[in-house]
């Protein structure tokens, strides 16, 4: 049998690209600050925080890599091209986030146990710029993320360097009119939680698309449903629908036809509304009565 296909190629526009750009340098810029305070104010907290930020100007710079990839032609090795490894960078981030996660918790332990002195002052004021370049960066974000596993992963790291930045500040000022020191472990363990939640539908859901599950917002009886609500078509089996990369999905079927002369104009037609539920990549066997098979290919 013959295997149609319908092929849209998605790539991030010049404007993200831009973003990133923008952000990464944003964000270098603020490690250099922040690490230059830490060593002259000697705040072991804000050396730490600066190698926490230079961490997520490295998760930026991933999620670049993942669109220049993406745009890689097919060639004799991948067919898909590069496509697949949008995935893995988005995982690769999850797994950034949760040890950052992991290292917020323990400083915080530790510093129940080992109260430090701070100059809330000096911190409070770094942390406010910290908030300021983070924050516009996670604004900058906040569009992209809803469509795209990677952009979303690079939000998240925004946001939460923005919450930790915020849970600076009001530690530092909390602690300067107190002298409570516990207050910086209690925050950040707050923050951390929050971080934590958000984090673990991000890892989830690369996790499924990195062993071929089905993308979030795909709904596999809906696509049946579709598939078999055709007036040519009896039934549909052998579906499989995974992700190409993190914003392109596939779709493979066979469909049984009552006619294979109507296929060019049902094929078009499945084509459009596939598409229209966010399967850009559809590849369709059609099959008649006579040929049609549960267990074995035709």
């Amino acid at each position: 049998m013959e295997h149609h296909h319908h092929h849209h190629h998605s790539a991030p526009s010049q404007s993200l690209n831009g973003i990133f750009i923008l952000s990464i340098i944003l964000n270098g810029l603020f490690v250099l600050i922040e690490a230059g305070v830490g060593l002259w104010q000697n705040s072991l907290s804000l050396l730490s925080d600066a190698g926490h930020n230079l961490s997520d100007v490295f998760s930026l710079l991933l999620v670049l890599i993942a669109f220049r990839l993406a745009k890689v032609q097919r060639n004799e090795r991948f067919t898909y091209g590069y496509r697949k490894s949008t995935v893995l960078i988005s995982l690769l981030n999850a797994v950034i986030l949760l040890v950052a996660v992991g290292a917020i918790v323990i400083e915080s332990i530790h510093k129940f146990s080992e109260p430090t002195e701070v100059n809330g002052i000096a911190v409070s004021w770094t942390a406010g710029v910290g908030i300021l370049i983070n924050g516009a960066t996670a604004l900058l974000l906040m569009h992209g993320q809803k469509s795209d596993l990677n952009v979303r992963g690079a939000f998240l790291h925004m946001a939460a360097d923005t919450l930790v930045s915020v849970g600076v500040v009001i530690s530092g000022i909390g602690i300067y009119y107190t002298g409570w020191t516990v207050i910086d472990p209690i925050v950040s363990l707050i923050i951390a939680a929050v971080i934590l939640i958000s984090t673990w539908e991000l890892l989830s859901n690369s996790l499924r698309l990195a062993v071929d599950g089905i993308p979030e917002g795909v709904d596999l009886k809906e696509i049946e449903q579709l598939l078999v609500e055709d007036e040519h078509i009896k039934e549909a089996h052998h579906i499989h629908v995974w992700a190409i990369s993190t914003t392109e999905t596939a779709l493979t079927a066979h469909v049984v036809l009552d006619d294979l002369a109507r296929w060019p104009e049902v094929s078009e037609r499945l084509k459009h509304e596939l598409s229209e539920h966010g399967i850009a990549h559809a590849t369709l066997e059609p099959e008649t009565s006579d040929c049609h098979c549960h267990d074995r290919e035709c």
